[in-house]
């Protein structure tokens, strides 16, 4: 995983097209549409991070430090400083891949996605190097207050060394000076049979691990590529391996949330409509917890198997052929490397499972729940409705009531009229004139009474 963005290797368009006598065509002739805004940058993207060209014998020390991305522009800062104190040539702040020599060393540097990575060569072997190639190693020429102030943590330290070879393979003797550990020794010969490679990946009481590899007749080319893809397998083995103790420590709280839904799925088949909130409480407290463990974890599993198909792509390119009685570095990586993989795909699949479960579960509650609310939607309209027949009924019962009132006081106003008349001199039998203002009035009272609560009604349906 590499960062896209990098200083394009050249702004230069390329030279013109030839005519058909084979001379180049003039500009004011030739006329090309404009440059797509990432044109050089995308041509020039597989020229970026060339391996370094290489001769045995040589000596190289790789760190590798995990850093995020101040840590990364910290270090380039660093590194831009080192070059200006040797009078070498100073990176880019923009650029991801630098290589300048320092004098006494030649530096190459690389800005990746989640980390950082130094190179530091020299040639030859050094004092007592034909004893003991990794006596003298490359990281003594750098200075050491700047290598202990580099920010980040560091993942691979690796001192390399490589050496001409005209016995093939090495003699046993000889390899077990170099890696005292010599069960557990990897090597392989690579490149087609011009080189061949041997390390432990064991880390050392100095805190480097340690490569060696064989010059057989490769070209210069061949020997940087080599060792560069050597030291990427492990680096991006390192890499791939940061997910195993995530998926490791997700496990128990994997188990848990499993038990948890398999006790809330089996209370579902026994739950009451009065249960069943309770349960889509704790199936929505479920949800999240595995959600957020999703987005804390999804990065980390995703880039593990981008890095794993990096290092099987790695080892693809060496070449290698086996070397009777070794582990050949596929074999080593399918038996250690890939194990751990697995574990962290069956983490990942429980954890994608366990979410469309709880997804299911939920799914199904809610529409247990919304049938029970429209249950209990039906029964409140239901009531709502027998309470307003009653209350119509009633209001029928209190009109009746209101007409036989009203109807008592203006009659007995009529017989107080009809008594005052008499009592001025105009013949007038106030009980005859009560009688017959009774059925008049109840009429009149009845339509005045249905009139206002016509009106009323039909405000309230406008409303």
């Amino acid at each position: 995983m590499t960062d896209v963005g990098m200083k394009p290797v050249s702004q230069e368009r390329p030279a013109p097209a030839a005519g058909h006598d084979g001379r180049p065509l003039e500009p004011s002739v030739l006329r090309l549409p404009h440059d797509h805004p990432q044109r050089i940058l995308l041509n020039d993207e597989v020229h970026a991070r060339p391996p370094e060209r290489l001769k045995a014998p040589s000596r190289v020390t790789y760190l590798a430090l995990f850093a995020n991305a101040t840590q990364r522009s910290d270090a380039w800062q660093r590194l831009t400083a080192l070059a200006r104190d040797f009078g070498a040539t100073q990176p880019g702040s923009d650029a991801a891949h630098f290589s300048a020599d320092f004098g006494t060393f030649r530096l190459k540097s690389e800005r990746h996605t989640e980390f950082i990575r130094f190179k530091i060569i020299q040639p030859g072997l050094g004092e007592d190097g034909e004893t003991n190639p990794f006596a003298h190693p490359a990281v003594a020429a750098a200075p050491a207050q700047w290598l202990a102030g580099l920010p980040g943590e560091l993942l691979v330290a690796t001192h390399a060394t490589i050496l001409p070879s005209t016995d093939w393979p090495p003699d046993s003797s000889t390899l077990t000076r170099y890696f005292p550990t010599a069960d557990a020794l990897i090597g392989a010969s690579i490149a087609g049979g011009a080189g061949g490679a041997f390390t432990d990946l064991r880390i050392r009481a100095d805190g480097f691990g340690r490569l060696l590899v064989f010059d057989r007749g490769m070209t210069p080319g061949q020997t940087g590529r080599a060792l560069q893809r050597l030291l990427e397998m492990d680096t991006y083995r390192m890499m791939a391996l940061l997910a195993l103790p995530v998926a490791r420590a997700l496990m128990p709280a994997l188990s848990a949330s499993q038990q948890e839904l398999s006790s809330i799925t089996t209370a579902m088949v026994h739950a009451g409509e009065a249960d069943d909130r309770e349960l889509l409480e704790r199936l929505t407290k479920l949800s999240a917890q595995i959600e957020s463990r999703q987005s804390e974890t999804q990065f980390r599993f995703g880039a593990s198997a981008s890095y794993y198909d990096l290092v099987q792509r790695r080892i693809h390119e060496l070449r290698e052929e086996r070397i009777e009685g070794m582990q050949t570095f596929r074999e080593f990586t399918e038996r250690r490397l890939a194990p751990a993989m697995s574990t962290c795909r069956s983490v990942t699949a429980r954890q994608e499972a366990l979410s469309a479960g709880v997804a299911r579960a939920t799914e199904l509650l809610s529409t247990r729940v919304e049938l029970s609310s429209e249950r209990q939607s039906h029964a409140l309209l239901a009531s709502m409705n027998r309470r307003a027949h009653m209350q119509l009924r009633l209001q029928e019962t209190v009109e009746g009531l209101s007409v036989a009132a009203i109807t008592y006081y203006i009659v007995g106003l009529v017989g107080h009229a009809a008594e005052g008349l008499d009592a001025g001199g105009v013949h007038v039998n106030p009980a005859l004139a009560m009688g017959l203002a009774i059925p008049v009035v109840v009429i009149l009272v009845a339509l005045g009474v249905r009139r206002i609560r016509q009106k009323v009604t039909g405000s309230d349906a406008e409303r």
